[in-house]
This record gives structure tokens, C-alpha cells and sequence, in this order.
């Protein structure tokens, strides 16, 4: 996709009032920052911060039975949850990789939500409908809804200012208005913090966020770009589509086995994910904190003692901890365990690193 091709969100306009930067991602051209990736991150971390992820996908399923078959077709299990909830999943292929991660948003019996991710929104929805029985209609509703995060810990004081709910349980959602636009508002997030993801209708998204901009810079929160987005969920140790999962990156080998219903009947990938749960994954997602100083990206070479036993997927500097961090996929019967030293060739120099289990910092979405 050239750069005359890619999308300009609702926003777009706003965004470059505001001073963003932008970068393609996901076929869009999307704002990275404002204030600068480290002011847009601590305030998220101390404060609030508000993004702008109209990007991401979103796609309908409805119809009799339409819950029913998207829990054939991800692999959590929806009979977990009650409507008015929503739940982490993935859709693989028959070989077990991941052709996405999203949330399923489960409204009725009758009518599922599905956020994926920008880029894969298209596949999702041609592989379900290719499969989805009569009278069950999938639908790429891509375009027609805004998505903006409110995430940090003023977050509920910044809906309550606009008069949205906020006392629903984390992972739960609930159908308001304001202003007499309808919107949806989740008990989700990306960054580890206490937060809510917004979801109104594209056309009515302008005004929405501007009223947003208001409440969150009195309280001494920042609109934020990608570039903080990233660095936070890097922090929790969240999986990113194209690096920690991907078609050659399983489920299992991502830390993502909890999002699989095991005891369903059925579900894209289950006959080879079971086989891959019962033999072991050949690769296993750690993370890595950096012992010199040091900026760790990813497709960078871990080794031990020499010996070449994986690769980093993600990475970035951490505004929290002050240090180089990543996520890395490292060979399984070589990982060493958390605790152990090990290097990172960083354009030919050795940087020293510790293993350790993500998160590097501790979640508060509760």
C-alpha cells in the first residue's frame, strides 16, 4: 500500500490541529505523537491519557445462532461470559497460527462485535462469512465507528465530566449516549491502566473527542499517539499482531494458551493447537530487561554462551523503568530460566539482559 493509499480517519483534521505526527500503520495514517512519546506515556501512567484508535477493525455478527457460531470459529470460549461482557480471542487457522487477535463484544445471542486489528479486519470477515450458516450475517463495518481510549487513572473521572458510565466491571460494557449520540462504552484497554475504550458512530466522533481533549488536559493528561500506545503495551508485555503473534507464531508459543476454550468442542485450530499443547511449544515468549544502557528493538539475535536461541519480537525503551525492555521468542529447549543473563546483539555489540516473565510493570485494569 503506497502513502496515497492509506486511510485518513475522521480525525484527521483534529489530529494535525493538535500538532501529531504521523506514520502509516495498518493501512491507515495514524498519529504517533504530540507532546512526545515519554510526556504522552507517564501521563497515561500517572494521569489520563486519550487516543485516538479509529483504526482498529470492527465487524458484526448477527443473526439466529450468531453467537453460537463465533464461538466455533475463536478459540475463547464465549460461554464464559454473559452479554453485556467482553473477552480476549483469536482466530487461527487450521495449522494453528493466528490470522488475528481481537475482542468479541458479546451483545445477544443474536449479535456479536468483533474489534480486530486494522490490517487483518478484511481477512476476519471474509474467513467467517465464508463459513457462517444461513440466516447469520458477518458484516465489515470497518468505517462506519470511531474507537477512542480514555486510559489512566483519572479515566473515570473524565467520562463522569461527560456524563458516560464507568462503574461497569473490567471487560464489561454498557450502551449510553451523549449529546443523543449512542455510544458504547468498554471496560477495555491496551496500556495496563485503568481505562475505557469509546465506541460511536464515525460521523459523530469529531465532537466526542474534542469534548474529551477538554476534560482530560484539566486534569493533566495528554492526547496521545501510537508511539506511547506502543511503549505501554510493551510494558504489560500485550501481544502486537506481526510480532508476538502472526500465521508461523502460535497461540501457545505467545503466552496466549489462556485465551483458548479447551473444553469446546470445536474451534479454528483446535485439533492442531491441542497437538501443540500436549508435545510443548518449540518457542516460548519471554521478556527481557536490559542490564547496560541500551535502546533494544525488535528482529534482534538473543544468544547464551554463544549460542543463538531466539529473537527479539518487540522492543522499546521504557519510560516507567527507565531501561531498554522486550519481548522476545526464544528457542524452548534452550530458554533459560527467569533470573539468567543473557546478550542481545545490538548491531554487533553485546548488550547484557535478564530474563524475566512480563509484565515488567504491575497491571492496575482492575
Amino acid at each position: 500500500m503506497t502513502d496515497t493509499e492509506l486511510i485518513e480517519g475522521p480525525l484527521h483534521a483534529v489530529h494535525t490541529e493538535l500538532g501529531a505526527t504521523f506514520a502509516p500503520f495498518g493501512g491507515w495514517t495514524m498519529p504517533v505523537s504530540y507532546a512526545g512519546v515519554v510526556v504522552e506515556h507517564t501521563a497515561v501512567r500517572e494521569a489520563v491519557g486519550l487516543f485516538d484508535v479509529g483504526h482498529l477493525g470492527k465487524a458484526s455478527v448477527t443473526g439466529p445462532g450468531a453467537a453460537a457460531f463465533v464461538n466455533s470459529v475463536l478459540t475463547n470460549d464465549l460461554d464464559r461470559i454473559d452479554p453485556g461482557k467482553a473477552q480476549y480471542t483469536l482466530c487461527c487457522t487450521e495449522s494453528g497460527g493466528v490470522v488475528d487477535d481481537l475482542i468479541a463484544y458479546y451483545v445477544s445471542d443474536e449479535n456479536v462485535f468483533l474489534v480486530p486489528n486494522a490490517a487483518n479486519t478484511a481477512a476476519v470477515v471474509a474467513a467467517m462469512a465464508e463459513q457462517a450458516p444461513e440466516g447469520v450475517s458477518v458484516v465489515n463495518q470497518h468505517r462506519d465507528f470511531g474507537v477512542l481510549a480514555v486510559q489512566g487513572p483519572k479515566s473515570s473521572e473524565v467520562l463522569q465530566e461527560l456524563g458516560l458510565p464507568t462503574d461497569m466491571d473490567y471487560m464489561a460494557f454498557e450502551d449510553a449516549t451523549w449529546n443523543s449520540v449512542a455510544v458504547r462504552v468498554c471496560r477495555t484497554g491496551y496500556t495496563g491502566e485503568h481505562g475505557y475504550e469509546l465506541v460511536p458512530p464515525a460521523g459523530d466522533v469529531e465532537p466526542l473527542f474534542r469534548a474529551l481533549v477538554a476534560a482530560v488536559r484539566s486534569r493533566g493528561g495528554q492526547v496521545c499517539g501510537l508511539g506511547a500506545r506502543d511503549t505501554l503495551r510493551t510494558e504489560m508485555g500485550y501481544p502486537l499482531h506481526g510480532h508476538e503473534l502472526a500465521l508461523d507464531i502460535s497461540p501457545l508459543e505467545a503466552r496466549c494458551g489462556w485465551a483458548i476454550g479447551w473444553k469446546k468442542d470445536a474451534f479454528w485450530g483446535k485439533e492442531a493447537l491441542s497437538a501443540e499443547k500436549a508435545s510443548g511449544p518449540a518457542r516460548v515468549l519471554r521478556g527481557l530487561k536490559a542490564l547496560d544502557r541500551g535502546v533494544l528493538r525488535p528482529g534482534l539475535t538473543v544468544r547464551v554462551s554463544g549460542q543463538d536461541i531466539g529473537t527479539t519480537t518487540s522492543g522499546t525503551f521504557s519510560p516507567s523503568l527507565k531501561i531498554g525492555i522486550a519481548l522476545a521468542l526464544l528457542d524452548a529447549q534452550a530458554a533459560p530460566e527467569v533470573g539468567t543473563e543473557v546478550e542481545v546483539d545490538v548491531r554487533g555489540r553485546a548488550l547484557r539482559c535478564e530474563v524475566v516473565a512480563p509484565p515488567f510493570v504491575a497491571a492496575k485494569t482492575r
